[in-house]
């Protein structure tokens, strides 16, 4: 696994836009150890940043657009494809409008760039996703599996409706590769469209400078392919930078066929789905570690009676859970009435998660909201079950999982659960944390305690 790299220096190009054709300065700037790939635009206010993530992507009409709120980023494939196919882990790309230069219409501009500012390697270890099981996907005529294998293999195949044109390439994904067989690949489109895009809005800053088009047999370019097959490697390119949306390097085999900006994007959300999956499935209430053969168990604390209503202070929650810091996601126990049990959990900066999730921005990971729900439903089991002995609750799914708003640093996270059912060994909860009085995250989850 080798280390994250960002840009030695700053970089930076000024030119229009595609499909705004607004003038525009762009700056590619070094970033820390997991930022990730980051749009700012310094030409409104407080300089607002879109992370280059497919929960961020708005918009697939010929072309991927980021937004965040109100701040949008349009047509960021081509600038992505050239980061992540160089291998920039981490950087910032300021933009003073809300499109990147279009350049020559390929990525080859932006490398130029990287290579010109030089490449570091970072105290951090890149993480790619080795994909797990096959990933198929259609849509109209398009039909795109990623299979898993080791490096990153795409095979395409692109035609237009009529079957013009049909190009075939298959090509590994390395730095040397992408700049080699993809990055000069220009976009193009067929001269039948044009009027539509141009009705639309769609490419203002569009010419032969920056783009081929396609007329009956004819090609319209100003230099000659510089591909036999560069319709085909251009749609490859937007593959690599629709991708980049996941966040970390793809391993595996991808076989696309006529692919489009919808169906990578599509591709890239089931890829984030299939990462998460695992810890959606996680089980989050583990026994505490076996101790070593030498050592001697320690005489576990006789649990304190169960209070039918009152509190307990993190010292009284402790002897019911065997959870310590920094997996402990209860502070208090506020109020326990019946099979209802409210709690909180005071959300500090100083949590280690937040090192990493996210640099910049602190955001409480939703899974340790469903972490909180699950522990303090956990704990009211087995105070009511004190007299059979209980000592360990152990997670064993969650449903209905909804996360609503982000959690951040200085929040009280207010954890209200109900026992909905119990059977034997096996309880069922609802729970909900709120943050002041609106809702944040809610799930049903079900334990066995022992």
């Amino acid at each position: 696994m080798s280390s994250q790299h960002t840009l030695n220096r700053a970089v930076e190009l000024a030119g229009v836009g595609l499909h705004s054709g607004n003038r525009v300065h762009m700056s590619i700037l070094p970033a820390p150890p997991d930022t990730g790939l980051r749009f700012r635009r310094v030409d409104l206010d407080g300089k607002p940043e879109v992370e280059a993530r497919v929960e961020n992507v708005t918009d697939t009409t010929r072309s991927t657009t980021l937004a965040r709120g109100n701040i949008k980023i349009h047509t960021v494939e081509h600038v992505l494809a050239a980061l992540a196919g160089c291998g920039v882990d981490n950087a910032i790309i300021e933009l003073d409008a809300n499109e990147p230069p279009i350049a020559d219409g390929s990525a080859r501009e932006f490398c130029r760039l990287i290579h010109a500012a030089g490449l570091t390697a970072q105290d951090a270890r890149r993480q790619p996703w080795s994909v797990t099981e096959p990933i198929s996907l259609e849509q109209g005529d398009t039909v795109m599996t990623l299979l898993p294998g080791e490096g990153f293999r795409i095979s395409c195949t692109s035609a237009d409706s009529k079957g013009r044109f049909t190009q075939f390439f298959s090509t590994e994904i390395t730095p040397k590769t992408f700049e080699r067989e993809l990055a000069h690949a220009r976009t193009f489109c067929f001269y039948e469209e044009i009027a539509y895009l141009i009705q639309n809005g769609l490419i203002r800053g569009g010419s032969l400078e920056n783009a081929v088009v396609i007329r009956e047999d004819a090609v319209l370019t100003t230099e000659p392919l510089r591909y036999p097959e560069e319709f085909v490697r251009h749609k490859m390119l937007d593959i690599v930078g629709d991708l980049a949306l996941v966040g970390r390097p793809v391993q595996g085999h991808l076989i696309a066929v006529r692919p489009g900006h919808t169906a990578n994007c599509e591709l890239a959300r089931r890829l984030v789905a299939q990462m998460q999956k695992p810890l959606r499935q996680a089980q989050t209430f583990l026994p505490p570690p076996t101790p070593a053969p030498e050592m001697p168990t320690p005489t576990p604390l006789s649990p304190p009676p169960a209070p039918v209503e009152g509190a307990l202070d993190v010292e009284g929650i402790m002897r019911w859970l065997p959870h310590r810091y920094p997996f402990l996601m209860v502070d208090r126990v506020l109020r326990i009435e019946g099979n209802r049990i409210v709690a909180l959990k005071n959300v500090s900066i100083g949590e280690p998660y937040f090192a990493g999730h996210f640099p910049g921005q602190p955001i409480m990971p939703g899974v340790l909201q469903l972490e909180a729900i699950a522990q303090v439903a956990g704990l009211l089991m087995l105070m009511r079950a004190e007299e059979r002995g209980f000592q360990v609750a152990y997670f064993m799914s969650a449903e209905k999982v909804k996360w609503r708003k982000p959690v951040r640093p200085g929040d009280t996270l207010l954890i209200e659960v109900e026992l909905t059912k119990t059977r034997g060994r096996i309880g069922r909860a609802t729970g909900v944390c709120k943050v002041g009085e609106e809702m944040v995250s809610e799930a049903e989850v079900t334990f066995m305690v022992q």
